[in-house]
This record gives structure tokens, sequence and C-alpha cells, in this order.
């Protein structure tokens, strides 16, 4: 059979089963699988024992402030949210912000491949007005510059140890340093570049209207040319972008402070075995590969993923034992997803009685009142 008519015919059937299945049983069975693969090399490569031990002797006081440490980022994901919301004529408190961003966090633990985002832009439109591209490309303006933020992040800590002389365990583990150093340097390149684009003068949106005109695609592509006009205002606004930008750097910070705190709850405290200022890159590094593997979504949360990354980091720089790394890796995760889960319920409940559409809560733009809805539905 000539291998053309052969992958022709695969591709067929895999689109066919992909039809059947339903939507984000691929991301399910991709948990399901990631949970086998990883309990399988757990058991066979690491002692589960001394895995939960670690987890169990972990410095209580120390988990507690890393639990206030990462509450106290959530405000600030609200407000970065009211950044890039601003520059499209649309501008909320940071109250409702923070209340829509833990809805969507929360419903992307529970949906699969991230549909969860989806939440934040109908709250978006059902309370405030913002048409759903508008709201969809907020949420690519944010995720763009999780991407940067991660990148600069895993680059700096990377830095650090190249530049203090520490060298990688002499097991062959320093490929997880390279892995985690290329994934976040092409996820910054990709989003700075995604950046400039939207910055510059070009305009495609006419051509692309021009040749479907009358089509079936024509309100698609419409769709799609307003997506890409609201990404364009954001990144047209200098300052939009730095505050984006340094916030986006803030919320990551943060999150791998919290990370820096579970670890040092494991490893006997900031005068264990490794060294506070050892502790602090290792665990920026590890947080921003572990992030960077969650944004593939072949399991459900990135559970297994952020696990495996996050300890390769951390036995590759760090003489702190695999099974410790793993502990600290899975309660990081764990604490980080509790609070998500318990943000996004009481939003659930609470939301129609502490978050309403007071016309007090959302301003808009002078030039943006007069052509768009009433925010108060």
């Amino acid at each position: 059979m000539n291998p053309r008519v052969a992958v022709a015919r695969l591709r067929e059937r895999l689109r066919r089963l992909r039809e059947r299945l339903p939507r984000g049983s691929l991301a399910v069975a991709g948990t399901v699988l990631v949970l086998a693969v990883g309990g399988a090399v757990l058991t066979r490569t690491l002692d589960v024992e001394a895995v939960v031990g670690a987890a169990v002797a972990a410095d209580p006081s120390l988990l507690l402030a890393a639990l206030a440490v990462y509450l106290a980022s959530w405000p600030v994901r609200g407000r970065r949210y009211g950044d890039v919301l601003a520059p499209m004529g649309y501008r909320c408190r940071t109250a409702f912000l923070t209340a829509t961003v833990f809805a969507s966090q929360t419903a992307n633990l529970i949906v699969p491949a991230r549909a969860g985002d989806g939440v934040r832009a109908y709250l978006l439109n059902d309370r405030r007005g913002v048409p759903y591209p508008t709201g969809i490309a907020s949420l690519a303006v944010e995720r763009a510059f999780d991407l940067v933020a991660l990148g600069a992040l895993g680059g700096a800590a990377l830095a650090a140890l190249l530049v203090d002389g520490r060298t990688v365990a002499p097991d062959g583990s320093g490929r997880a340093v390279a892995a985690a150093a290329g994934t976040a340097l092409a996820a910054a390149l990709f989003s700075a570049g995604a950046v400039a684009v939207a910055r510059s003068d070009r305009r495609f949106g006419p051509a692309l209207r021009d040749r479907v005109e009358g089509s079936r695609l024509s309100r698609v592509v419409d769709a799609a040319v307003r997506f890409g006009a609201a990404v364009r205002v954001v990144a047209a606004d200098g300052g939009a972008v730095v505050r984006v930008f340094l916030a986006s750097g803030v919320v990551w910070a943060v999150d791998a402070v919290t990370a820096v705190l579970v670890l040092a709850a494991l490893v006997g405290g900031f005068g264990g075995s490794v060294d506070p200022g050892t502790l602090l890159v290792v665990g920026t590094l590890a947080v921003s590969a572990g992030n960077l593997a969650k944004v593939l979504p072949l399991s459900q949360g990135g559970i297994g993923l952020y696990e495996a990354a996050f300890t390769g980091i951390v036995v590759a720089t760090t003489p702190i034992p695999a099974e410790t790394a793993l502990a600290a890796a899975a309660l990081d995760h764990a604490l980080k997803n509790a609070v998500t889960l318990a943000g996004g319920g009481f939003v659930a409940g609470a939301f129609d009685f502490s978050v309403t559409g007071a016309p007090d809560e959302s301003e808009r733009e002078p030039d943006a009142a007069a052509t768009r809805p009433s925010p108060d539905r």
C-alpha cells in the first residue's frame, strides 16, 4: 500500500475516533496514562514509604507560611487582569476580577483541556457586558505574559546557578536542567514575538475579511479578527504592557516562594542541608519548569507533569533525595490546587451576594460607553 494512502487513512480513522469520543475524554485518558506511568516509575525507582514519610514530617509552620504567601497572590492576579482589560475599554474592580479568575481556574481543575477559561469569558459577558471575543482575547494576553514571566524567572534562576559555579548532580540528570532552560527560553521568545507582532503596524484583518466574504467562514474570521484587534489594543499600550509584565512577574515569583517554603518545610527549614539561596534559586527554576510542563494539556490540571518536572530539577541541582523532592512537589501542587478549589467554591456559592453587577463596581471608558452595552445587566 502506498505510504501516503496509509497515513491518510490513519488520520481519517483518528478524526472519526475523536468525533465519537466525548469532549475532554482525551485529557481524562491522558491523566490516567500519566498517573499509571508515574505510579509504575515511582514504585520501581523510589521508596514510596520515604516519600510519604517526608510529607508527613513537614514543618507545619512553614506550610502555613506557604499558604499565606500563596493566598496573597490572588488579588495581584485580579489586578493584573484589570490592567489587561482596561486598554480594551472595560474597567472592573479588582474584587470582581479576582472572583472571575478563581472561578475559571477552579473550572480548569475540573473541566478537561482548560475549557474552564470559558467560565471567565461568560462571567465578563454576563455581568459586565464584555463581548466574548474581547474576553477570550484578554485571556490570551494573560497567558502570553504568563509564559514570558515564567521564561524570564526560569532563565534568571538558571543564570544564577551558572554564575555561582554550581554543577548538577553527577548522575547525568543535568539533562532536566537543560530541558527546562530550553523550554523556558522557547516560551519566552514565542510569547515576546507574539506581542511584538501585535504591536506592529501590519493589518491582516481587512485582507482576511475580503477573502472569505459571503462564505460560511465569514463569521468565524470576523470573530478572529476582532480577537486579534483586542490583543493589539493591549500590546499597543506601552504602559499596560509594562504593568501586566511586572504583575505577571510578581504572580509567578510568589508562586516560586510558595514552593520554596514547602521545600524548606521538608528539608529541615532554611538552616538545613541546603542553604536558603540555593533553595530560592532551585525552587524558582523548578516552579518555572513545572508550570511550563503543564502548558501541554496531557493531564487534568497538569497532575503528574508538574511533579515530574519539579522533582527532576531539584534532584539535578541539589543533594536533596528524590523522595523528598517528590513529596515537596506533590505538597506544593496540592496546596495550590486546594486554595484554588476553595476560592472557586466560595465564589460559586456567594457570587450573587458579594460580587454583583452594581453600577459602582464597573466603570467604562467614556468613549466606550456610547457604543457598547451597559455593564448593568
